[in-house]
């Protein structure tokens, strides 16, 4: 009876250790990015291997989740602001964070003696209002990554909101 119990045990104790590696062979390889990732840049890549879908949400219990299938060279375009994010497949990965911080970043070029091209170099959509000496001629919006042609001598710009 006593040999029962030790290879009862034996039995166990070896199960335990099984199951424990597969578990951890089995849990998403997060690569990229880095846990509480902060950058200016929208536009992240993501590196993870065993796992099948990536999970983003701007709340940590993921209650509306955006769901990207996982493929080598995954880029995702991100607003400014906090995310919460994780990798699902056999097993999901643990939780981590990633934080797009707002640029306001407009570059400005003569293109005649009245005319300007003003490009959006930031990561947020911009205001920019237009003047020519001390009177005001309007506002423009300008999404990211583009440029307008503006007639005026004075630009004042900001994030949209």
């Amino acid at each position: 009876m006593k040999n029962l119990y030790k290879i009862d045990i034996v039995i166990v104790t070896i199960s335990l250790m099984l199951l424990i590696f597969l578990v951890g062979y089995m849990r998403p390889l997060v690569i990229a990015p880095l846990d509480s990732h902060e950058t200016t840049e929208s536009e992240i890549l993501f590196s993870i291997e065993k796992a099948d879908i990536l999970l983003i949400d701007d709340n940590y219990d993921f209650t509306t989740p955006n769901e990207y299938p996982l493929k080598d060279g995954l880029k995702i375009n991100l607003e400014p602001g906090k995310y919460y994010w994780k990798a699902k497949g056999i097993v999901e990965s643990e939780v981590r964070t990633l934080t797009i911080i707002s640029e306001v970043n407009f570059e400005l070029w003569e293109i005649d003696d009245v005319n300007y091209g003003v490009f959006n170099a930031g990561n947020v959509r911009l205001n920019v209002d237009v003047y020519n000496g001390t009177e005001f001629v309007g506002s423009k919006k300008i999404e990211v990554k583009k440029n307008l042609s503006l007639s005026g001598d004075k630009f004042v710009g900001g994030m949209d909101e």
